[in-house]
């Protein structure tokens, strides 16, 4: 039997679900942060080793996985259907399951190796919750705070009443179009990435005018993140740097990671993170672990649980079907799903408590705390081959009840 350690986290999340980009259902006002963050009887597992070092590994069986089971999910990620000229099927560049703290898989193809680094895309996004998590935990900013106390460009009429918590929660209000190959030519983000804002991403997205009251609905914006990151420009002054590595990326060991600046200096959170999947996977059990790791504290009392918690209101998305299996809450996404207005849960083949990071062509984390498992994988998806839902339910069934 494992042994268990109490965590401080935050209990009685208050849980409002939503899909994304849509229309809202009804408009309703963000949780309050300091309600979430206040207490917590969040559990981890016992750790004998952490791998700040590096990974230990451990057969499938010792972990409760039955390993003839565990092959299957190996085929069916690996499978490959097209070539790298049509760059269709499934394209797997890299995949690591980790569960009770140990490696049980880890495969590469398309010559990646465990040592080289993968562009993740989004999943920049939940590294931004990290950072604010630190800043929160150092007493640098409250997440009920006006964000222009922090971004001048935001202190305005229109943008005054944006908090950070509503940047966060990608509740903003900022008008943006997230389209990338379904509408580039309307597309906010790629403008962003690439023409007009690529000098300075946040005094770009800062630029568009107030679609929405702050904090009543949600559209996936890459912009939020970007000015979450020129915000924390502003916080950190100087240390801002080197704080991703001192703060978090040395700490856990992540030892090869880049981390792309625009012109103006700001960390693009939005996208532009490389990594290895084994230091990915370390970001991950850090969540897993609840913010906590070895001996240090390094995200604060429920954090975990508040970046977890839906952000609210309730929305459909016509114009990305794809991303209406989602439901996002600061910078990561969960699996919930709400019955009661027909929104099933993401992964219905995962445990409800599943969360996830999700970058752009397939980049994922998954962390399922009552499992204590947490799955990396880097690839290359251009279409619709690669089924999360099958993937989650082939490795279900290789853990053992």
């Amino acid at each position: 039997m494992k042994k268990f350690t109490k965590v401080i986290a935050a209990s009685g999340i208050l849980t409002l679900f939503f899909s994304i980009n849509l229309i809202a259902q009804k408009k309703e006002k963000s949780p309050d942060p300091k309600v979430i963050l206040k207490s917590s009887n969040r559990k981890i597992p016992y750790r004998d080793y952490w791998p700040t070092a590096d990974w230990k590994t451990a057969i499938p069986e010792k972990q409760g996985i039955n390993s003839a089971e565990l092959a299957k999910v190996l085929d069916y990620c690996f499978a490959r259907t097209g070539d790298d000229i049509d760059r269709k099927g499934i394209r797997t560049d890299g995949l690591l399951i980790v569960r009770g703290g140990y490696i049980v898989a880890e495969k590469y193809a398309r010559g990646f190796t465990a040592e080289r680094p993968h562009l993740v895309w989004s999943v920049s996004k939940s590294f931004v919750n990290a950072l604010y998590g630190i800043a929160v935990k150092d007493g640098k900013m409250d997440l009920n705070e006006k964000a222009y106390r922090y971004f001048p460009e935001l202190d305005s009429d229109s943008h005054k009443e944006i908090s950070i918590d509503n940047i966060l929660r990608m509740s903003s209000g900022i008008e943006w179009s997230e389209g990338y190959e379904a509408s580039p030519l309307k597309s906010s983000v790629i403008a962003m990435l690439y023409t007009g804002g690529r000098n300075d991403m946040a005094k770009f997205t800062a630029g568009f005018p107030l679609a929405h009251t702050p904090g009543t609905f949600m559209y996936y914006s890459s912009g939020d993140s970007n000015l979450l990151m020129s915000i924390l420009k502003n916080v950190y002054k100087e240390r801002y740097a080197t704080l991703p590595w001192e703060r978090l990326f040395d700490r856990i060991g992540m030892k090869n990671v880049t981390w792309e600046r625009d012109k103006s200096g700001t960390f693009v959170g939005s996208s532009y993170i490389y990594a290895t999947p084994r230091d990915i996977a370390k970001f991950g059990q850090l969540y897993l672990n609840d913010g906590r790791w070895n001996n240090e504290k390094i995200l604060p009392d429920g954090w975990v649980d508040y970046s977890v918690t839906t952000a609210p209101s309730f929305f459909t998305t016509p114009n990305y079907p794809k991303l209406e299996e989602y439901e996002m809450s600061a910078q990561w996404y969960t699996n919930f799903g709400d019955p009661k207005r027909s929104f099933p849960k993401p992964w219905p083949a995962a445990p409800s408590d599943t969360f996830a990071a999700s970058g752009h062509w397939g980049q994922k984390i998954w962390v399922i705390p009552s499992l204590d498992l947490v799955i990396v994988r880097v690839a290359d998806d251009r279409d619709d081959s690669f089924n999360e839902n099958q993937f989650l339910k082939l490795l279900m069934q290789s853990i053992k009840k």
